[in-house]
């Protein structure tokens, strides 16, 4: 690849470590209530921890097989980019530490104080942390002995381990031991108040003012303790055994991705030379695993669990979900539906419409069948629940489930389980696809013939993720989609026969050949005098092939406007190759989520909602639905609300060759289009 075809794109694992970045920011936002703060620092250290797990460990397999991987990841070989990515992350991690003692200072100054063992001065204090250490820590700690002979156990990954040292008396090489950090008790432990001052201590700390406690059997002359983390590759190899079934294949899978090679090795900065040497040795860290000097405390993830104290002021207000314009949860929504569609946009609607629509569904006599595809679920699902319930009622439930979730195969097993007890069909996807497509079909016997309701969804039905990701479902009675969706779950059963689908765009037979249609239908509109227009609204924008036919739109002059919240491989702006192209990212309170495309301008634009993102795994290998948005009140709802995301000058940023997250400033009004999306809802129910 030459120097400009590699101008051409933004690599996608460096433009996703800009897009951690961007969370970052909000950390770092002193406009940001400051306990939220710390949770956008535990937001993007999860985020960092799963891309390691997944994305970082596929881009080390390249290099360990012997190949380039150019192909694969574009722009750099896979020998570049993990340095390059290695440098990054550091450089992330070491502003995120200095984010993090500003958060501290500022909440010292608001009574809060999270204090080290050392800084345990109550007599109060010292008698509560032994007290809690003796019941509730001692039982939970596992310690491992390290000796040279002795090969160590496996180390759990993103567990967080406390390396010990200790100077034994009259000998001269040091003992080492890991001591597991009990991931079972709360990482913050919120110490009694005394005057009026509220101190937290974590359980690390609690672990360290105690390490006597642990260790009196040996004779030592000092003791010291450093955190480390280990990261492993989440790759999951399923087996071929013809004699297991599906779930049986799975569940030993992803057992076995604890024993996945380490990829990230994080460490205590203040750690000595000598044990860290120890350690990396120990612990068989090769030279091509990211090796990343952190701070005192890692798992920052934990601070998205950062108590509350009762300190409202600290957090962001909170916003009660709104209601519908038209339709109401105490009526029946076959009834409402049956009229008109209605559009769901969540959290600053409530999610209960879904939760009633399958309730109802499962009590309703008229029903006779409900078939869903679901992609993740809560921990405590009302959403399986509700199915279970009407499989108890006597109708045919068909659920496929996705049981490769990627880090929630574990919880949809165990609802696959209970529903298959309870007489629910389940389908596991179709073979070399996931089924990522969000969408459910009720076929309801009306006047001697059967009608259809059903419910399309830019996001999964959790009713957990729905209070913080932002996503449209759309409930319509539209004969002319549903049926096609009834096809869609014919393919699931016998994938073998590929439908044609009159309205409904699906992957990975016809979305990529559609889009293609799409936006020659704007290059038209210029050629013949007209004006061509695209917007866009999705995760991820990483397949080459469209991004190309994106340029091609623009150097047609077809204006193109983008807002993505992650991954984008495009470079909007660059003369002669993406003039046309303005791209845009929000990162807010609440995460984007929703995929929406919109094709030409006024009453006559193509809108469209979806499952996809446009990446190469949802245009060639998921399966995946994009929706025609017909009703043409819930088409100029969608509009609307993608005009406030638009014009936020607040918290968007923009898309750009320097990657440098800059945030749009203009002269117009202030828009935060989180803030001004609920208004617009709160004045449609007011209205």
């Amino acid at each position: 690849m030459n120097e400009l075809q590699k101008s051409k794109y933004i690599n996608r694992e460096l433009s996703w470590l800009q897009f951690n970045g961007r969370v970052l920011q909000e950390a770092a936002d002193e406009t940001v209530p400051l306990i939220e703060r710390l949770r956008f620092l535990g937001i993007f250290s999860n985020n960092l921890d799963e891309f390691f797990k997944v994305r970082y460990a596929t881009v080390r397999r390249i290099v360990r097989a012997g190949r380039k991987g150019r192909k694969a990841l574009g722009v750099y070989t896979a020998e570049e980019l993990l340095p390059m990515i290695t440098d990054i992350v550091i450089d992330q991690q070491a502003e995120s530490l200095h984010i993090l003692q500003d958060i501290y200072k500022k909440l010292e100054a608001e009574g809060i104080h999270v204090i080290k063992e050392t800084e345990i001065e109550h007599e109060e204090h010292e008698r509560f942390v032994k007290d809690f250490f003796t019941e509730e820590v001692s039982p939970a700690i596992e310690t491992i002995i390290l000796r040279e002979d002795v090969e160590l156990p496996r180390i759990q990954d993103l567990d967080a381990y406390l390396t010990i040292k200790m100077v034994m008396k009259g000998e001269e090489a040091p003992m080492y031991a890991l001591l597991e950090i009990p991931s079972s008790i709360d990482r913050f432990i919120v110490l009694p108040k005394i005057d009026d001052q509220d101190r937290i201590i974590m359980i690390d700390d609690v672990i360290r003012y105690n390490l006597d406690s642990i260790f009196n059997i040996f004779d030592y002359e000092s003791i010291s303790a450093h955190m480390i983390k280990i990261t492993r590759d989440a790759e999951l190899d399923i087996e071929s055994d013809l004699g297991k079934s599906f779930i049986e294949k799975l569940s030993k899978s992803v057992q076995g991705r604890e024993d996945g090679a380490p990829v990230r090795f994080v460490f205590d900065k203040t750690i000595e030379k000598e044990t860290l040497d120890f350690l990396l040795n120990k612990l068989d860290i090769e030279n091509d695993d990211s090796i990343i000097p952190g701070g005192r405390y890692h798992n920052r993830k934990d601070y998205m669990g950062f108590p509350s104290l009762g300190r409202k002021d600290l957090l962001y207000p909170k916003q009660k979900p709104l209601p519908i314009k038209g339709i109401t949860l105490d009526c029946s929504m076959f009834e409402k539906i049956a009229q008109k569609d209605y559009l769901q946009y969540a959290p600053y609607h409530t999610f209960a419409y879904t939760i009633k629509f399958l309730r109802e569904a499962a009590l309703d006599p008229k029903v006779k069948s409900v078939k869903i595809t679901i992609y993740r679920l809560a921990k405590i699902s009302h959403i399986a629940s509700a199915l279970i319930n009407a499989a108890q009622n006597g109708k045919e439930v068909t659920v496929q489930i996705e049981l490769r979730a990627r880090f929630d195969e574990e919880s949809n097993m165990m609802y696959a389980k209970q529903m298959e007890n309870q007489g629910v069909k389940l389908i596991f996807g179709v073979p070399g696809l996931k089924v990522h497509s969000k969408v459910c079909v009720i076929e309801r016997e009306e006047q001697e013939k059967i009608v259809r309701y059903g419910f399309i969804s830019t996001g999964n039905f959790n009713h957990k993720t729905a209070n913080i990701y932002t996503d449209y479902t759309l409930f319509t009675a539209d004969q002319k989609i549903l049926k096609d969706l009834s096809k869609l779950f014919v393919f699931f059963d016998t994938n073998y026969i590929v439908n044609k689908y009159k309205h409904l765009v699906v992957s990975p037979h016809y979305s990529r050949n559609t889009f293609y249609r799409l936006i020659d239908e704007e290059i038209e509109k210029v050629e013949e005098g007209g004006k061509g227009y695209i917007r866009l609204k999705l995760n991820s924008l990483s397949n080459y092939a469209i991004i190309d036919k994106l340029y091609e739109a623009s150097q047609a002059g077809v204006k193109v406007d983008l807002i993505v919240r992650g991954i984008c491989c495009l470079i909007p702006g660059v003369p002669g190759l993406s003039d046309n192209i303005r791209g845009i990212s929000v990162i807010d309170r609440f995460l984007e989520h929703p995929r929406v495309y919109v094709f030409g301008k006024g009453e006559d634009s193509k809108v469209y909602i979806s499952s996809s993102d446009w990446m190469s795994r949802n245009l060639d290998n998921r399966v995946e639905v994009s929706c025609p948005i017909y009703d043409q009140d819930v088409k100029r709802e969608i509009l609307e609300t993608l005009d406030i995301c638009w014009n936020d000058n607040v918290k968007a940023r923009k898309l750009n060759e320097r990657q440098d997250n800059a945030y749009v400033e203009n002269d117009k009004p202030k828009v935060r289009s989180q803030f001004a999306t609920y208004e617009y809802y709160l004045n449609a129910v007011n209205n």
